[in-house]
């Protein structure tokens, strides 16, 4: 299985840095136009309970993006991930692993799965999975750098 590795270092400790992954993520994650979530756009993130990443829509609506499978805070945090226009049978997983650095963390996030995606479903717009892959990496990099210019003290 193919996959999207994308990593950032953060001035924060690997606690610090997982807290704001998990708990900030409505406020440092960047939709992207060629990965909304619903067809009516991203909403607001967050994971509930530890068990599930949800975005609610402006209409209040709730969508489940995925299932926590893994909350080792200050280290490992994985969890599936679906847009709404994937089928039941259509998911991909995210890891995120935090590591220190120093001082500092070192956040990889590695989306795998996209390879389970047709070529031809609406969410790869047609692109070969390395496109695919390539602009889904792009969208994973705008969010980390949100991420870390949170955790940036100023």
């Amino acid at each position: 299985m193919s996959a999207v590795l994308v990593a950032v270092r953060v001035p924060a400790s690997p606690e610090d840095t997982f807290d704001a992954f998990t708990d900030d993520i409505g406020l440092w994650w960047r939709p992207s136009a060629l990965f909304q979530l619903t067809p009516r756009g991203d909403g607001t993130l967050s994971f509930e309970n530890r068990e599930r990443l949800i975005t609610t829509l402006a209409n209040g609506k709730v969508f489940e993006i995925g299932r926590v499978t893994a909350w080792e805070r200050g280290a490992r945090l994985a969890f599936t991930w679906r847009q709404a226009t994937f089928t039941p049978d259509q998911i991909t997983s995210v890891e995120v692993t935090f590591q220190a650095v120093g001082e500092d963390t070192r956040v990889t996030v590695t989306h795998r799965g996209w390879d389970t995606i047709p070529q031809e479903h609406v969410a790869r717009h047609g692109f070969p999975l390395q496109a695919t892959q390539g602009h889904l990496a792009n969208a994973w990099r705008e969010g980390l750098a949100a991420l870390a210019a949170r955790l940036t003290p100023r």
